[in-house]
């Protein structure tokens, strides 16, 4: 509980039991993933913790993929600046993936790793599944 966000990266996952979430795809190619409680999980973590958790990633990816005007000039900046502008700032789909890296880290320090699970970020595995590592095997904390 006293670690340190920094401490989260030296948490060994590559050996650990791992449950993976799905992308949902029931609403098209939108980013989403299910929020149906895997049972893997069951008496580690309680389920309508887990599906906050993945209804925030939802809505944090549905916002990165959003159109508005701000994207459109970011793209026609680009355009004429012949892409060289995007090493002088973020995009905004950029900083909605940083943003939600910071949630997985907070959600991880904060409910996850306290109770032996820790969420991967899904950029690591190409935005196909949502993966949580079993660190324990012994029931975790409500």
């Amino acid at each position: 509980m006293g670690q340190k966000m920094d401490d989260l990266s030296r948490i060994p996952v590559s050996h650990c039991p791992k449950v993976f979430v799905q992308r949902d795809y029931s609403n098209g190619t939108t980013l989403s993933f299910q929020t149906k409680f895997p049972q893997d999980l069951e008496g580690k973590i309680d389920a309508a913790t887990f599906q906050e958790t993945v209804s925030k990633l939802n809505s944090m990816y549905l916002e990165a993929e959003t159109l508005s005007g701000k994207t459109y000039c970011e793209s026609c900046l680009a355009c004429l600046t012949a892409y060289l502008s995007y090493i002088c700032f973020d995009t905004h789909y950029e900083k909605m993936l940083k943003k939600i890296r910071h949630y997985i880290d907070e959600q991880n320090q904060n409910v996850y790793v306290p109770r032996g699970l820790m969420i991967i970020d899904p950029v690591e595995r190409g935005l196909r599944v949502l993966e949580i590592c079993v660190l324990t095997e012994s029931s975790g904390g409500r």
